[in-house]
């Protein structure tokens, strides 16, 4: 279990986050959801320890991660721009992280994660020569082999369209069930949010505005910002997502 209790966080006199408390339970997937400077990326990379909070705890199965480095948290990432090496093929930039973690996994592992990613037919292949959604299952299995606690992703859709974007999606929630890896994940894309995640958690201007099963904030949004947010700001059709949830809420 992920414990966030009061966090806080200001940069300079600005206040981006103001006391975030949650609980996330083992293998559950969780959508940071907000606007462009809701504070939601900013949660991310605190949790991944590459941003300091202000005030706030962090506990990871009872273990206080608030001070422990990035590097020995075992929390990893996968970024909306992939980061892959450009210069390596398909297969060396999933192994890439391993040449310093010897044993981490075996052959076999290995070749499970590139199987589960149907990866098999692009390893050879440059960086350059793959798509979209190829390019995503590379960054996810590079991030698989080194066996993170929690995998964290960064707008994983939002470079993705169509059908492509529909299998990365499913891919996403097969990998939380296969592994029981708890999963989090920043959007701003509502619809991505509720027909992809466990639960929600809306971020206003820093603040919890609501968090809670996809059903429960289409069914009863806690106030007037979510309402708004979900159904009209982003222009998403009502009937879309009632046929997906059931009862309207008026």
């Amino acid at each position: 279990m992920l414990k966030l209790q009061n966090i806080s966080k200001q940069f300079d006199s600005k206040v981006v986050l103001n006391d975030i408390s949650l609980e996330i339970n083992t293998g559950e997937i969780v959508s940071l959801l907000g606007q462009s400077g809701s504070g939601k990326t900013t949660l991310l990379n605190i949790i991944l320890g590459l941003t300091t909070m202000n005030t706030g705890k962090i506990i990871f199965n009872d273990i206080d991660m608030s001070q422990v480095e990035m590097k020995n948290r075992g929390f990893n990432i996968v970024f909306q721009d992939y980061a892959l090496f450009p210069n390596l093929n398909a297969y060396q930039n999933i192994v890439y992280g391993l040449k310093n973690k010897k044993g981490l996994v075996t052959e076999e592992e290995l070749n499970e994660y590139i199987e589960f990613l149907e990866l098999k037919p692009h390893l050879t292949k440059k960086i350059g020569e793959l798509s979209g959604g190829q390019k995503q299952r590379v960054a996810l299995a590079r991030t698989l082999v080194m066996k993170p606690k929690i995998l964290l992703l960064d707008e994983p859709l939002s470079a993705l369209d169509g059908v492509i974007k529909e299998s990365i999606k499913e891919r996403i929630k097969l990998i939380a069930r296969e592994y029981k890896l708890t999963t989090i994940i920043v959007t701003h894309d509502p619809e991505e949010a509720l027909t992809l995640s466990d639960k929600i958690l809306i971020i206003n201007q820093g603040e919890i505005s609501q968090f809670g099963t996809p059903q429960e904030i289409i069914n009863k949004p806690s106030n007037d910002f979510v309402k708004e947010f979900i159904l009209k700001q982003l222009h998403i059709k009502k009937q879309n997502i009632y046929n997906l949830f059931g009862e309207e809420n008026d």
